[in-house]
C-alpha cells in the first residue's frame, strides 16, 4: 500500500516556495483516511491554484494513489 502522508508530502513541498512549512496529518475511521495539508499562508495560493484546478489534481492524484486502499481518502487543505 502507497503511503499517501508521504506522497501529499512529496507533491506540496514541490509546488510551495517553503517546503518546511508543509505538515500533512492524518485522521484515519473504519471507513476513511482524512488527510489534512497545511501549508504558509503565503503558499496557500499556490496550492489551491487558479479556480481550484490544482487543489483538485491533488486530490486526484491522492485518490489514484490509493486505489488498493479499502477505505474512502479525503483531502483536506488549510
Amino acid at each position: 500500500m502507497t503511503d499517501l502522508k508521504q506522497t501529499l508530502h512529496n507533491i506540496a513541498a514541490a509546488i510551495v516556495d517553503d517546503p518546511s512549512s508543509v505538515v500533512v496529518t492524518v485522521n484515519e475511521t473504519e471507513t476513511t483516511v482524512n488527510l489534512t495539508l497545511s501549508v504558509a499562508p503565503d503558499d496557500m495560493g499556490m496550492v489551491i491554484g487558479k479556480g481550484g484546478r490544482i487543489a483538485k489534481a491533488i486530490r486526484m492524484v491522492i485518490k489514484a494513489a490509493a486505489a488498493d486502499c479499502p477505505k474512502k481518502v479525503n483531502v483536506d487543505i488549510r
